[in-house]
């Protein structure tokens, strides 16, 4: 009995321990993350942006995801040389360090004006698909990849007048998420969490005939079998399952990382979903094109995705499998 306890009370001790651990070190991180905030913002947006663009090329071969993501890049092309893959990869970090610092300049980077005599920053394609969509009393759905700045899509959606929430995955370190979900709230209209739940709070939005935004491109374990770069790997059915209840229109929205620090934003037009026999959408169907539309967009600018991200990595088989018959 006594052995019981103590090993109970060993436990205890261990896992609150292991916790405060955590905490500290999301601390820790966090103030070094805001102090290179505070860094940056002496400098003009360009500088910025150019000198965490130089520091990431040199620190990110350095750690580990720096492996994961030539490893996928090495199976994705396959007929690449190391240098072509080390320059890809090299582009990746950059990308990622220039999406990190933009947050800090998101109203200074986001000059789109549509009746402007030159451009800006920011150019726009598809400017009739955000004033339809803005304009429709009916739900719409909005998908997108982890390319370019897209969290500048959002910004544009508002600036059409076009009520989106945004489904958004939140940083594991708590105090940076708090910094992140301010920045992004005060810019980009509705935020949702992705957490339990909240496929029916998209689903309650859809209902009242209001417009969401997904990114389509992570892991989502035990999800539905696709192919991504001819590798199998599993996706999120929600959309696809949201298509199918709403019957609403689906479009592909990505934004464009152009030299000179430069963006453009794009709506393309709405997507033929597969149907199932009985004319219902077909969500399997519609979930492999989904990969299929962001494949494409990742083949025409492999160094702006981030290809650290485990995404061919397969768990759950037995329950995805009988998942695939839900949902089929």
């Amino acid at each position: 009995m006594v052995g019981k306890v103590l090993k109970k009370a060993r436990r205890d001790f261990m896992f609150r321990y292991g916790r405060r651990l955590r905490q500290m070190e999301h601390w820790l991180v966090a103030r070094l993350a805001m102090s290179m905030i505070w860094l940056l913002r002496l400098l003009p947006p360009d500088r910025a942006l150019n000198f965490a663009d130089r520091v990431a090329r040199r620190i990110g071969p350095l750690v580990g995801r720096h492996r994961v993501a030539v490893n996928n890049l090495r199976l994705a092309y396959p007929e690449k040389s190391d240098a072509e893959i080390e320059a890809i990869a090299s582009d990746m970090w950059g990308n990622m360090a220039r999406l990190a610092a933009e947050y800090i300049f998101l109203d200074a980077l986001f000059d789109f004006d549509p009746n402007a005599t030159k451009p800006g920053r920011v150019e726009v394609r598809g400017i009739d698909h955000f004033v339809e969509i803005a304009g429709e009393k009916k739900p719409h759905i909005l998908f997108t990849g982890h390319l370019g700045n897209f969290e500048l899509l959002p910004v544009a959606a508002a600036t059409f007048g076009m009520n989106i929430t945004a489904l958004f995955r939140p940083p594991n370190n708590p105090y940076l998420a708090d910094y992140i979900h301010s920045t992004r709230r005060s810019t980009m209209g509705g935020l949702l969490p992705s957490s339990t739940g909240a496929s029916f709070a998209l689903a309650a939005i859809l209902e009242n005939g209001g417009n969401i935004g997904v990114l389509v491109d992570q892991k989502f374990t035990n999800g539905v079998e696709t192919t991504f770069f001819g590798r199998s790997c599993q996706s999120n059915p929600v959309l696809g399952m949201l298509a199918r209840h709403y019957d609403c229109d689906v479009y592909p929205a990505r934004c464009v990382r152009l030299p000179g620090n430069r963006f453009r934003l794009e709506i393309e037009d709405k997507l033929t979903l597969p149907r199932t026999g009985g004319g219902s959408v077909d969500v399997r169907a519609t979930t492999q094109l989904l990969a299929d539309v962001v494949e494409r967009w990742v083949r025409e600018d492999p160094g702006q995705w981030m290809w650290f991200h485990k995404r061919w990595e397969m768990s759950g088989r037995r329950r995805k499998r009988g998942r695939a018959k839900e949902v089929s």
